[in-house]
């Protein structure tokens, strides 16, 4: 099969590139791009270190291929900061929640979490657990990334269930 050109923006960077129909949008992130913080696990979509947000829904990058990302708007971790270099809310209270450690899971749950931040601004725990279900780690134990989604919505210290400051 004949190589396509895919024509994207990354992180607000119009980028184009020809490549084999074949090849993953992750991989024409980290290969193409030079872009790698976006992690390759599973390459299943199972464990989430490779999301990215493509026209501002999170997908798993290891699951599309780039000639399908053509004439999209795509943001990677490398992009998720805020333009004066600081961090986002989400990586801020990643940070200060201790929710990473090894951090190769990190990117991924940071695209995840912006994403759905941005559509449940005040999330319940339950809502919190069931849109974190989708992203793996290894080492945390995820009370460190919780945590910091609560930080990340505000909601540090008030158990939404019983109203009770923990």
């Amino acid at each position: 099969m004949g190589e396509a050109v895919v024509r994207v923006i990354v992180n607000g960077e119009s980028r184009e590139a020809t490549v084999e129909p074949r090849l993953t949008l992750a991989d024409f992130l980290r290969e193409e791009c030079h872009l790698t913080g976006t992690h390759l696990g599973c390459e299943h979509g199972v464990c989430g270190a490779c999301t990215v947000l493509v026209n501002g829904a999170a997908v798993r990058s290891c699951l599309m291929l780039a000639v399908q990302a053509e004439g999209t708007e795509i943001t990677t971790i490398e992009g998720i900061a805020n333009s004066d270099g600081t961090l986002s809310a989400v990586q801020q209270a990643f940070r200060e929640a201790h929710g990473l450690q090894c951090g190769f899971c990190t990117p991924g749950f940071v695209i995840s979490v912006t994403a759905f931040l941005r559509d449940h601004p005040e999330p319940s725990d339950q809502s919190i657990r069931e849109a974190l279900s989708g992203n793996l780690c290894r080492c945390t134990g995820y009370q460190g990334i919780i945590n910091a989604v609560r930080l990340a919505a505000g909601t540090v210290g008030e158990d939404r269930t019983t109203g009770a400051i923990t």
